[in-house]
């Protein structure tokens, strides 16, 4: 069939401060949950000196100095959005501050007036994956009610000193992926309870209600929405068992969307936490702040998986241990590669929620390898990112209402996993190498020109075979 994207569809990419920026205590930027994890989400945790620099993140591929070289390049290939994330750390360096840090309020003034030059809408995080230390190491992280204040404090900031220039937001990055990482996702020890863990994911969910309520205040014409890291499950086999246990395991995140979209948490939950005696403290005014939700959903989308009652051999995905699809290929980190899953997710998404959707991360890591000629012929990504475009605008044909693309890491980063640079997700590559050597120079891949492409034509490019 013919693709058809909507007229003002948004095309762009996706990065994330702690993977991109370096400059990690420039400027009176404090130490973030991100920094004590310098081999990455399953590396060790380690409560570092912050004058010393221990980690490839340090100073990464050192956007907060090179950013309007790369804007220019994200322009190049025809860019109408770009997906940020502020460092919380920049803004109130220990997250308990009645004042915030100004110069780190005014580096992202900078990069969203170089944004503007070239008409890129900001789509904008307030937490990916990072939050300052001090609020983990003197607080208890998100296991503190404290924190709903300290966080719609921060919120209340960016939102009312970017209200002219940032129009879309997001709340928390993968917002689910606490269950799995719960020190990354609310600074909690890894061997922490299920009680506590749950406690903190509600206060998380209420903080992210209360920056909804906060943005509609201050900023009228923004929307603002959740991330979710999209983890479709398949039955294995037909068995009603095996359905019944796919249910469940979509149940595990879909959940955190239906308190975010609908307002209260849902009835199989209710059912778990009674049946694992967890015992949530939940004031009225959590109900209450609860009651406003998000303007639209939005999600990433890697891979996908199966579930089945019985005992099975997992792989890891992303943050997910998860069941292999015997008829999918896999990624050289054994992520599977399922394209009709993003059309599949699209329309469970649309079907549940009936609110407008964002892919907000998509994308292929791989090992790039520069030949005798200086180029990148990287083929293998622009298979599977056509392969995924062509599956959204047939969810689009579906009657699926999705707003935009923005596939992660246009330009090579750290991974947020291992803290890799071997893992390149990029159309532009950078000359960096893990042990930290490298020129940082730009070089543009064979999948550049073919994105700006895809973009020039609003998606008329995809009916083209590869």
């Amino acid at each position: 069939m013919n693709l058809q994207f909507p007229q003002h569809f948004l095309w762009g990419g996706a990065i994330a401060a702690n993977q991109v920026e370096g400059a990690y205590r420039q400027d009176g930027k404090g130490l973030s949950s991100s920094d004590v994890q310098p081999h990455g989400i399953f590396g060790e945790i380690i409560d570092r000196d912050v004058e010393t620099i221990t980690s490839i993140k340090d100073k990464a591929i050192d956007f907060y100095h090179r950013y309007p070289e790369d804007i220019a390049l994200f322009a190049e290939m025809g860019f109408n959005c770009l997906r940020v994330s502020i460092a919380w750390t920049r803004i109130f360096p220990n997250g308990d501050e009645p004042q915030p840090n100004e110069a780190g309020l005014a580096f992202y003034d900078t990069l969203f007036d170089e944004m503007a030059k070239y008409h890129i809408t900001p789509l904008v995080t307030l937490s990916h994956y990072e939050m300052p230390y001090h609020l983990i190491k003197h607080y208890g992280g998100w296991g503190n009610r404290q924190l709903i204040e300290f966080f719609n404090r921060y919120a209340k900031v960016v939102f009312e000193r970017y209200q002219h220039k940032v129009k879309y937001w997001l709340t928390f990055n993968e917002i689910n992926m606490s269950l799995h990482e719960p020190f990354t996702g609310v600074g909690l020890a890894r061997e922490s309870s299920k009680q506590a863990i749950y406690q903190a994911i509600h206060h998380q969910l209420v903080a992210s209600s209360k920056a909804v309520k906060a943005c509609h205040e201050i900023i009228p014409d923004a929307k603002i929405g959740n991330m979710l890291l999209g983890a479709l499950t398949y039955p294995l086999t037909p068995k009603p068992d095996d359905v019944l246990a796919t249910l469940q395991e979509n149940h595990t995140w879909l959940w955190f969307g239906d308190v975010q979209a609908r307002g209260e948490y849902p009835g199989y939950m209710k059912r778990f936490f009674k049946e694992n005696n967890i015992q949530l403290t939940i004031t009225e005014d959590d109900r209450q702040s609860l009651n406003t939700t998000v303007d639209f959903i939005s999600f990433s989308y890697y891979m996908s998986a199966c579930a089945t009652a019985e005992d099975k051999d997992k792989l890891k995905g992303n943050i997910l241990d998860m069941v292999p699809n015997p008829y999918l290929k896999s990624s050289e980190w054994g992520w599977q590669i399922d394209p009709k899953g993003i059309r599949i997710l699209l329309n469970l998404l649309h079907e549940r929620y009936q609110k407008p959707l964002f892919i907000v991360e998509n994308g292929l890591g791989a090992i790039d390898k520069i030949d005798e000629n200086g180029h990148i012929n990287d083929d293998y990504r622009i298979q599977y990112l056509h392969d995924h475009l062509v599956q959204v605008g047939e969810a689009i044909a579906d009657g699926v209402d999705v707003m935009g693309y923005t596939s992660w890491g246009p330009i090579d980063l750290i991974s947020a996993s291992k803290a890799e640079i071997t893992k390149r997700y990029g159309f532009i590559y950078v000359d960096l190498n893990q042990d930290g050597s490298g020129t940082l120079k730009r070089i543009k891949k064979k999948s550049f020109s073919w994105y700006q492409s895809v973009i020039k034509t609003n998606g008329q490019h995809l009916n083209r075979k590869v």
